[in-house]
């Protein structure tokens, strides 16, 4: 990690706020990239881009007591931030649906469609979040994987271990998540 990265990040750790901004600042476009890759994962989302990064950059700021070591570690955050907020909203697409904000309308197929989706979002966002509270490094292999979109090496270089470890741990992190998934009963 580039030294400029790792001081924006020791002092945004300390509280400080100009650098916690600047190292969000630093790190947008790849954020911004990391928001796109979200969303194109979760295509009954009607959220932006842009409006998802805001929203977690929002939602991160008002956290006391986050800290965040090194550049894997901040993305895994976000993208943990994203997927909550990701979850948060196809839920309330969801409750909409089930008439909270009972309206008269068509019928459109693609609602029909995001409905399964966000169902489907919302097991694979319990499920995450029980491996984290069982096995955290393999959550964070998820997050960097599968949210963030990083390559094996990438994970590896990020982490200090070798690509074979983050592939196996990817491959354990898959079976948990594929047992949790099947065998928990949604409505």
């Amino acid at each position: 990690m580039e030294p400029a990265l790792s001081s924006l990040i020791d002092s945004a750790e300390r509280g400080e706020r100009p650098q916690a901004e600047a190292l969000f600042a630093t790190l947008y476009s790849e954020l911004h990239r990391l928001a796109s890759r979200q969303l194109a994962q979760n295509a009954g989302v009607s959220l932006g881009a842009s409006s998802l990064l805001h929203e977690a950059y929002l939602d991160m700021s008002q956290r006391a007591g986050t800290t965040f070591p090194d550049r894997g570690r901040f993305m895994a955050y976000a993208a943990r931030v994203m997927r909550g907020l990701i979850i948060d909203h196809a839920r309330h697409r969801r409750t909409r649906k089930r008439g909270a904000q009972f309206e008269i309308m068509g019928l459109d197929l693609d609602q029909l469609e995001s409905a399964v989706d966000s169902a489907e979002l919302e097991r694979l966002g319990a499920a995450v979040e029980e491996l984290a509270t069982v096995e955290p490094a393999l959550a964070q292999i998820v997050d960097l994987k599968y949210f963030c979109g990083f390559s094996f090496l990438e994970i590896a270089a990020m982490l200090g271990v070798t690509d074979r470890t983050v592939q196996r741990h990817w491959a354990k992190a898959r079976i948990f998540l594929h047992r949790s998934i099947h065998s928990t009963d949604f409505v």
